[in-house]
């Protein structure tokens, strides 16, 4: 829950020289993080869920960490501090807009501008222009921005919540401004629209459905993106993963996926193989949902090491699901709304679906990924939405390569921290002897604090 106490920012990864991009090198580079937000903290937000209550409305909607522009003098107050950016007319920007909200599916959109598709999680997309777009929690876009208007005002940047009961939610609109250098006059008039689509469910995943993969520029190594042929691999395994409307276990309220609600063990998993520690999970994830009563588990999926995974994630719940794999980049071949069969891999995008981390699964509905095991460690697989992740609908995805070797795991660092039933093979942590080497150096001050934040809170496998 620490994201939402503001525990979130922005990593760039930019190709290397050799590789191009496949757009024209743009004017600027600005970051956008927009997303649901809650005065009380995460502390207060977790005893909230622990009393098995709903975390309800939020208190807005941020840009960049600031509050509403005063687009509307009843819904916005006087005196609240926003966000403007800056550019130059005439000018192509690429803006990255990434959703580090706790819960809320936001749609971003600019008063007056196209927003030209470029990139999404690591992947050219096939550029398109949208005058809107639905950024799900957890996932991130880069868009080729054209400052091609009059600079008679400023223009409004939105970020409104979406699969909720809009009319109730303008007061938590976030509202920021595009401001051109030669710019005469404030942002004015009623905001841009959100999509028109209260009736009509599929207008959002038809949209979805249209973000491609740009199968010929290239990736990150140096080999176009579409040479990796997906759809003519061998499925290896298969994974349905469901998730329901919470539910009650042992008295207390939990979330699930596929009638296993996920307990966070004290000993690491990866450290539990490692020294070979007995009862810390189970790899028993099944590859359906359990019939039986929900249960609370250590249950972990068991990958095959340069397998092929399909995963199914059927959201049988009313509200919408996001879904984030660490360590990986999984095909998104279908969604569709209903239960998933087998069928319904006949409708498979198996050419140029895109290649991501984060996905989407509306209400009532299913989405298909892709994933090629090729990354040993022990991934999680969870829901982006925080309340949903805090109760248990998560696992975990256990790779392991059979034959031990450097060049598929990096040894132990000597720094390695221990936890749980490895907590005795602890050694100190003496930071002091670079403490002032990183004073000077915010990088290197950063990643110490995120230490020292691992150290503290070493629960995690």
């Amino acid at each position: 829950m620490q994201r939402a106490s503001g525990g979130f920012g922005s990593f760039i990864i930019n190709n290397r020289p050799i590789i191009p991009i496949p757009f024209d090198t743009p004017h600027g580079d600005i970051v956008i993080l927009i997303g649901d937000w809650y005065k009380r903290n995460h502390t207060a937000l977790r005893k909230v869920l622990d009393e098995g209550k709903d975390l309800g409305m939020p208190d807005g909607v941020l840009i960049n960490g600031k509050g509403p522009y005063q687009y509307n003098t009843t819904l916005v107050p006087d005196g609240i501090d926003y966000e403007t950016i800056e550019v130059n007319p005439g000018k192509t920007y690429r803006l990255r807009v990434h959703n580090v909200g706790t819960s809320t599916s936001l749609n971003f959109r600019i008063q007056n501008h196209n927003l030209l598709l470029a990139e999404s999680e690591g992947s050219y997309t096939v550029q398109q222009n949208y005058t809107s777009l639905d950024i799900h929690v957890g996932q991130s876009y880069s868009f080729l921005v054209t400052m091609d208007q009059n600079a008679s005002s400023d223009y409004y940047i939105v970020a409104s919540a979406r699969f909720v009961n809009e009319s109730q939610w303008k007061r938590v609109t976030g509202v920021a401004v595009l401001h051109y250098t030669n710019s005469k006059g404030k942002a004015n008039g009623p905001l841009p629209d959100a999509p028109n689509d209260e009736f009509d469910k599929t207008f959002s995943m038809n949209q979805a459905r249209s973000i491609r993969w740009n199968v010929s520029a290239s990736g990150a190594r140096p080999n176009p993106q579409g040479s990796f042929r997906y759809g003519s691999i061998n499925v290896t395994e298969v994974y349905v993963l469901r998730n329901k409307p919470p539910v009650t276990i042992n008295g207390k309220k939990r979330t699930t996926l596929s009638g296993i609600s996920f307990v966070n063990p004290s000993t690491p998993i990866r450290l539990a193989d490692q020294f070979k520690v007995k009862g810390v999970y189970k790899l028993d994830f099944p590859s359906k949902p359990l019939e039986g009563p929900p249960k609370m588990e250590t249950s972990v999926i068991n990958g095959t090491f340069r397998g092929f995974m399909e995963v199914i994630l059927q959201n049988n719940d009313t509200k919408m699901q996001s879904y984030h794999m660490s360590g990986y980049a999984f095909f998104v071949v279908g969604m569709d709304y209903g239960e998933w069969t087998e069928n319904s891999r006949g409708t498979y995008n198996k050419w140029d679906g895109i290649a991501r981390s984060t996905i989407q699964v509306y209400p009532g509905a299913w989405t298909a990924i892709l994933v090629s095991l090729d990354n040993v460690g022990v991934w999680n697989l969870r829901t982006e939405n925080l309340d949903s992740w805090y109760l248990g609908q998560e696992t975990y995805v256990r790779v392991v390569n059979p034959e031990a070797t450097n060049k598929t795991e990096l040894p132990l660092p000597d720094n390695e921290l221990f936890c749980g039933a490895l907590s005795y093979m602890q050694k100190p942590q003496d930071i002091s002897s670079f403490a002032a080497s990183i004073m000077g150096d915010r990088s290197k001050l950063f990643f110490t604090l995120l230490m020292i934040a691992a150290a503290v809170m070493c629960i995690f496998p």
